[in-house]
């Protein structure tokens, strides 16, 4: 597994060893131990999502202010550009943001830590998306911070076509107006 830092260096990029040949591909997509050294602490992950989605669809900014979650995400079929933003108001990188392409090709995954606003954009046809994560879904304390928050200045990719977005997504907060991580 190669583990390389970020911009922000708690947001990790973790690329698996893959062993391919003529009938496919294997690799360990995750193990404790290695997952924990590369983060330099113990994490564990209390719950798995799986998400499907089509181009054009943007999901985020989101975050838990209470009940906060760390995730682990990656692609097992088509490519997106995953982003994360922090958020956590004493850090030297608050309101700064990285991205990664993760595809199906790459095999790439995101190591996104409490403390952070994370989406996605949709690149190719069809993208399914897995996490894990080291809290539970807690509806209540969702919030989301505006995609296209002139503050953070994400550059997203242009896809010649509108984004998707939720109506909760619409919505999202700017972030000098949002609860954020002391």
């Amino acid at each position: 597994m190669k583990v390389t830092p970020t911009a922000i260096p708690d947001v990790l990029v973790i690329e698996p060893k893959v062993f391919g040949d003529a009938r496919g591909f294997f690799f360990e997509s995750f193990n404790q131990k290695a997952f924990d050294d590369a983060v330099g602490k113990h994490v564990e992950f209390v719950q798995d999502n799986h998400s499907r989605s089509v181009k054009g669809v943007l999901r985020g900014l989101h975050y838990q202010i209470q009940q906060p979650q760390g995730k682990l995400v990656r692609v097992v079929r088509g490519a997106v550009l995953d982003v994360v933003v922090d958020i956590r108001r004493k850090s030297p990188t608050f309101g700064q943001w990285v991205s990664q392409e993760l595809s199906e090709e790459n095999h790439k995954q995101f190591w996104v830590p409490k403390g952070f606003a994370h989406g996605f954009l949709v690149l190719s046809d069809t993208a399914d998306f897995l996490y894990k994560t080291t809290d539970y879904y807690s509806p209540a304390n969702e919030r989301c911070i505006a995609w296209d928050d002139p503050e953070i200045a994400i550059v997203w990719p242009d896809l010649k076509t509108d984004f998707v977005l939720s109506a909760k997504d619409q919505s999202g907060k700017r972030l000098a107006d949002a609860e954020v991580f002391e």
